[in-house]
């Protein structure tokens, strides 16, 4: 009987638990822009729907998401508030004409740092998150759901191109990884100088 019940609780009984793909996962393709604009660790994550829109949000390693987001803002002046963004039609046309340098808004921190966030593909503008405005900590909370930044339409000759251009998740793991071990030497000395700055 002990034997018997001894079988019933080996782990190689148990059933095995499923990995359920998540909507992102099943539907979209990763790919991602690092060190956008020549800033260290700020990456964008861009996901691409087969029917050719893109999801513009913040890579993991973004420095943002370790932090108390208070607030996102669309209105960049000059002409470029991204919230007077308007589209018509099936194809989503009239939307603002966006480059990879376009500015899409500001993410505001506790600790006073503030975030540029920039296209990173060129496209119409189809639509920036409004919800942001009210509920600023979706980008840490869900930052590749519900707190994703905007919605970007490549032209379609351009579509596979754009993707081309941006880095794979297997790319930008391994060059994120390089940056940290290639920036490691130098946190290490900075640390040792201000040790020794403090015991003088």
């Amino acid at each position: 009987m002990a034997k018997r019940a001894a079988l019933s609780s080996s782990p190689l009984n148990e059933p095995k638990r499923m990995h359920y793909l998540s909507v992102t996962e099943r539907y979209f393709t990763p790919r991602f822009a690092i060190d956008v604009n020549g800033k260290p660790g700020e990456d964008h994550r861009i996901l691409f729907h087969s029917n050719r829109i893109a999801v513009l949000t913040l890579a993991p390693s973004h420095p943002a998401l370790s932090k108390v987001v208070t607030s996102v803002n669309f209105d960049l002046g000059q002409n470029k508030n991204r919230l007077e963004n308007k589209v018509r039609g099936k194809m989503k046309k009239g939307g603002q004409w966006l480059q990879p340098d376009a500015k899409v808004c500001v993410v505001h921190c506790s600790d006073g740092s503030e975030y540029d966030v920039y296209s990173c593909i060129r496209g119409n503008l189809v639509e920036i998150n409004e919800s942001l405005l009210r509920r600023p900590r979706l980008i840490t909370e869900k930052p590749h759901a519900d707190g994703y930044l905007a919605i970007i339409m490549p032209k379609l000759h351009e579509n596979a191109t754009q993707q081309e251009s941006l880095l794979s998740e297997q790319q930008y793991h391994a060059a994120r990884c390089r940056a940290d071990q290639e920036a490691a030497p130098w946190q290490q000395h900075s640390s040792v100088a201000a040790t020794e700055s403090g015991d003088s």
